[in-house]
């Protein structure tokens, strides 16, 4: 057959695992009218119908059930007989996509314990709010915060998250104590732009609804939140685990006992759709071992 007729075929196995234009031709990045087209001129080489066409999307005809299996199996095994024979370059890098506060307060600190184990592997940080894209995008795994499912990943669930109030130890004196936390209504509120429900939910979960702080103060980050306390500007709500360092050595105090746990945990994300290699399964024992020492 012709490239065409390849291309066209590509087009109906994709079609036909989807039963919808727009999503195939999402899969293929092409337009739904150039996916129809190709589909169109593949039934007219065979002159034979493969789809119903309907305001619900796509149906297989009864030729297109009888094609459509050995079509995909065939655009399997030229897959695989394709990769069998190309070079496998192994990088000695690791590009590895977090959120900036989780890198410079937990990851970062942390990294060189991997770098005295794996002297060869170079490990490249990007920081990014956005999921990743792993088929678009050059990243071997990334960090996240969820509920640990995320299509066409596998996810290793590293560390809990929780949350609580922290403050400069300068900061509840005076007329202004944090003695309970009612209290917070007297002080500013320090909130991150990234994680707008943290302070809500965790006044809810104390029957604080409804409380009025004093100010409410945002921030593009929770490090800038962070720092801010730091400074004696308020109160902000973060996980423990990433003011660790600050909380040892009181620049940052817990007014309050009460640690709030969430559904959320930090995971390991990669890629089903790739082969682990030796860097990576070096790097996620590691990672997994230092949730376990430093969680």
């Amino acid at each position: 057959m012709s490239n065409a007729s390849l291309n066209a075929l590509r087009a109906f196995a994709v079609a036909g695992t989807h039963l919808n234009l727009r999503a195939a031709a999402a899969e293929l990045f092409v337009t739904p009218s150039a996916l129809s087209h190709q589909i169109r001129n593949l039934e007219e080489q065979l002159g034979i119908k493969l789809f119903i066409r309907g305001r619900q999307g796509l149906t297989l005809t009864a030729a297109g059930k009888t094609l459509h299996p050995q079509v995909s199996v065939a655009f399997n095994q030229l897959r695989e007989a394709v990769h069998s024979i190309k070079p496998q370059h192994h990088s000695d890098t690791i590009t590895v996509s977090m959120l900036s506060t989780f890198a410079m307060r937990w990851f970062i600190p942390r990294l060189y314990r991997f770098q005295q184990k794996n002297p060869d592997i170079k490990v490249h940080i990007s920081t990014s709010i956005e999921l990743i894209d792993f088929e678009q995008e050059d990243v071997d795994c990334a960090i996240r915060s969820g509920q640990g499912s995320w299509p066409g990943t596998h996810a290793l669930r590293l560390l809990d998250e929780q949350f609580t109030p922290v403050c400069s130890p300068s900061l509840p004196t005076g007329d202004t104590p944090l003695n309970q936390p009612s209290d917070l209504a007297r002080h500013t509120l320090l909130h991150s732009r990234l994680r707008p429900e943290d302070w809500q939910t965790w006044l809810n979960a104390e029957g604080l609804a409804d409380i009025k702080p004093h100010r409410d103060q945002e921030f593009e980050t929770r490090n800038f939140a962070i720092a801010a306390a730091i400074r004696g500007l308020g109160v902000a709500i973060i996980d423990p685990l990433l003011v660790q360092e600050e909380l040892k050595d009181k620049r940052l105090i817990q007014p309050f006992a009460h640690t709030l746990p969430t559904t959320s945990a930090y995971y390991l994300v990669w890629p089903t759709t790739r082969g682990e290699s030796e860097e990576l399964a070096a790097f996620r024992t590691w990672l997994t071992k230092e949730a376990m020492r430093n969680g």
